[in-house]
């Protein structure tokens, strides 16, 4: 792929190394005359010491020829005037960091893929393991909705039921989904008929989040 990075501070930096580690075609663009010269020190990419936000940047990186463009810079405003300028140059495929919650709808609007400020999410992650220290990994989804991972403990109501089971005596309810089940190097897909095991890591869809109830069926805890 032909992809034009814009940015190369902390999280461009982090595109750069996977990037670099597949057979792509890469350009960035950065402002900070330091950082542009230090990656063409670093990195196998062509390195443009310019404004993204100028249209004529984005053409003399290729943007005719262009599969993605990800724009990875700490202000809103900078990061949406390149997709917009993506948007009229027809590159396909677009992907932006957004920095204020308040401004995602504006990148979805012109069919940008869209990261929130990873600083706040990595805030959230740490205060989310404070609070739930069961829950291994979690995902928010819009009105509420969390998919998480947790481990089955043996005091946990569901432990050595089936699925069925545990749906009867009213466990999961009609807005939690056991999606995936790890037992030791297995990855299972859940059935009526599948039995929960104490050790078991389940990936679970939750309509209303991870909460006391949802946590007390896993754990036999309301964390």
């Amino acid at each position: 792929m032909y992809i034009i990075i814009v940015g190369a501070g902390d999280i461009g930096s982090q595109v750069l190394d996977l990037l670099t580690r597949t057979q792509n075609e890469l350009v960035v663009i950065e402002t900070d005359s330091d950082v542009a010269e230090q990656v063409s020190r670093d990195y196998d990419a062509l390195v443009l010491n310019a404004d993204a936000t100028m249209k004529e940047t984005l053409i003399d990186a290729g943007a005719e020829q262009a599969d993605a463009v990800i724009t990875t810079t700490d202000q809103d405003a900078t990061n949406i005037m390149v997709m917009l300028l993506a948007e009229e140059l027809d590159i396909e495929s677009k992907v932006s960091v957004v920095q204020n919650p308040e401004h995602m709808e504006i990148f979805r609007r012109i069919g940008v893929n869209v990261l929130e400020n990873p600083q706040r999410l990595i805030g959230e992650y740490l205060v989310r393991a404070v609070q739930r220290p069961s829950v291994k990994d979690f995902m928010s989804l819009a009105g509420g909705a969390e998919v998480f991972e947790i481990t089955v403990t043996e005091t946990s109501p569901i432990a050595e039921k089936t699925l069925q089971e545990a749906d009867s005596a009213g466990l999961l309810g009609n807005d939690v989904l056991v999606v995936a089940i790890e037992r030791g190097e297995e990855v299972l897909t859940p059935r009526g008929e599948t039995v929960i095991h104490a050790g078991d890591l389940l990936t679970v869809f939750s309509k209303e989040g991870v909460t006391g109830e949802v946590m007390h069926t896993f754990t036999g805890k309301d964390e």
